[in-house]
């Protein structure tokens, strides 16, 4: 991972963590747990989602790592941080979360709060201080559309999870109902 590779994955983990809390931070019990129609996610258990997956995804960052260096990472992997970006930030596809990162929506604000704030904590960590050779170790995403991803490309992941999710609140908080405050 480059130097500015690597500050710019650090600076998206801040800014979507931020923004994310700031949301939760801002927003009545009524808001937080408003729902745009049955079965849609209220912000909570957006919220949730995000801490949740932050920790699955991590777990991939640590498997690839954990594997021997890919002699074909540069292959397998090539263009592949541009797709994320693409297709993460992109609200038009859906896909189904792993039932293992479905929110329960029994956490209040407060435990949301230091949930992410601890979990980005251990993930901004791990950005600052890793002198690994992330770009050389590969997992398989369980998405065919994404295939093999190096261990850096599974750290970039996170933040745009993140920031996908955030315009999901977005998306929330213009919906017809949502709550004055």
């Amino acid at each position: 991972m480059s130097n500015e590779e690597k500050a710019k994955v650090i600076n998206l983990l801040i800014d979507s963590n931020k923004a994310t809390i700031n949301a939760l931070e801002h927003l009545s019990d009524e808001q937080l747990n408003f729902r745009s129609a049955p079965g849609k996610w209220s912000i909570a258990e957006v919220a949730e989602h995000i801490m949740l997956a932050e920790s699955l995804i991590f777990s991939a960052v640590e498997r690839a790592l954990a594997a021997d260096p890919n002699p074909e990472w540069q292959a397998k992997t090539s263009g592949k941080t541009q797709l994320l970006e693409k297709a993460l930030i992109d609200r038009h596809s859906k896909a189904q979360a792993p039932e293992s990162i479905v929110p329960s929506g029994k956490l209040t604000r407060v435990e949301l709060i230091a949930k992410l704030k601890e979990s980005r904590e251990k993930t901004l960590k791990f950005a600052e201080e890793t002198q690994l050779p992330l770009k050389y170790h590969t997992f398989d995403h369980p998405f065919p559309i994404f295939g093999t991803l190096n261990a850096y490309q599974w750290l970039f992941y996170i933040p745009l999870h993140n920031f996908r999710h955030n315009l999901q609140i977005a998306e929330i908080r213009t919906s017809p109902g949502f709550p004055k405050k």
